[in-house]
């Protein structure tokens, strides 16, 4: 066991969050202060293993820290962590009761990056966006509190729309590493080739096919928000930091649909001023309702 305290590693965890300067960080503000606390190791979690893959220590190899981190989160619901991560993970899924199955199901997703650079179909697709957005939002179920099946499906319909969203805001970045996530059934449809994605050329065909992905996020953050309205509200209420997410990601989403909006330029985001505003507007009209 290490000689880490708890305390110690959720300040890491709270450091690290900060330090990433998330869309997710301004939501997790408005939760109350244990809850807060959970949020920020889940998020130090993901992105961790997620640099495993994406930004390796020098020298190290992918799949030996994956293979780590796996050792890890076995370690952390034994109950004999040694990372700052899981060691303050392992204080929150005991009181949580967060299936490990969930994370395990994360590291699947983000050793798929190390396999996969290409998808067939959606179908294929979905996969991916199950294991790397939509376990994640399993995962904060069990913070939030609501954890009925209708709350499951909310939280995997908005985990699908969050992934397509971040793959849609991303295009650009993805095809300088070498991916392409859009479905290359879709690529076809809308004869798009990957050579011009892979060198940032815009086009018709291109935006066509950025419409129809835009239109299938629409279509989950849809099915999430009649999973929503289905909850009594008291979870409704619960679930007011997700709504916040919810509502900072569909407006990432409207800059990406706008006319203005380059594909290859820069990344649609929010300013904080404007994250701060969306936040405290889905707050107050949950506290009014």
């Amino acid at each position: 066991m290490t000689s880490l305290s708890v305390s110690d590693a959720q300040a890491y965890c709270t450091a690290l969050t900060k330090k990433s300067g998330s869309n997710f960080y301004y939501s997790f503000l408005f939760l109350p202060k244990q809850r807060r606390a959970a949020m920020y190791t889940i998020y130090a979690f993901c992105k961790e293993v997620d640099n495993a893959v994406d930004e390796p220590p020098a020298g190290s190899n992918p799949q030996d820290e994956l293979r780590r981190w796996r050792t890890e989160l076995e370690a952390a619901y034994r109950g004999t962590p040694t990372f700052p991560v899981t060691v303050s993970l392992a204080s929150h899924v005991k009181q949580l009761s967060i299936p490990r199955a969930y994370f395990d199901e994360l590291i699947k997703g983000v050793e798929m990056d190390l396999v996969v650079s290409r998808y067939a179909s959606f179908q294929d697709l979905s996969l991916y966006c199950y294991r790397v957005a939509s376990v994640v939002g399993l995962i904060c179920l069990h913070i939030f509190g609501p954890t009925s099946a209708r709350a499951q499906d909310y939280a995997v319909a908005l985990g699908m729309a969050f992934q397509l969203t971040n793959i849609l805001r991303d295009i650009g970045t993805d095809a300088a590493q070498g991916r392409i996530y859009l479905p290359q059934d879709d690529l076809q449809k809308y004869g798009c080739t990957e050579q011009a994605i892979l060198q940032r050329q815009e086009s018709t065909e291109l935006r066509t096919l950025v419409q129809f992905e835009t239109t299938r996020a629409h279509e989950y953050y849809a099915k999430a928000q009649a999973a929503f309205d289905a909850l009594p509200a008291c979870d409704q209420k619960a679930l007011t930091v997700a709504e916040i997410m919810r509502a900072v990601y569909f407006r990432i989403l409207q800059k990406i649909e706008g006319p203005k909006y380059r594909i290859f330029g820069p990344r649609a985001r929010l300013t904080t001023s404007r994250r701060l505003a969306v936040a405290a507007g889905v707050w107050l009209r949950s506290r009014s309702s």
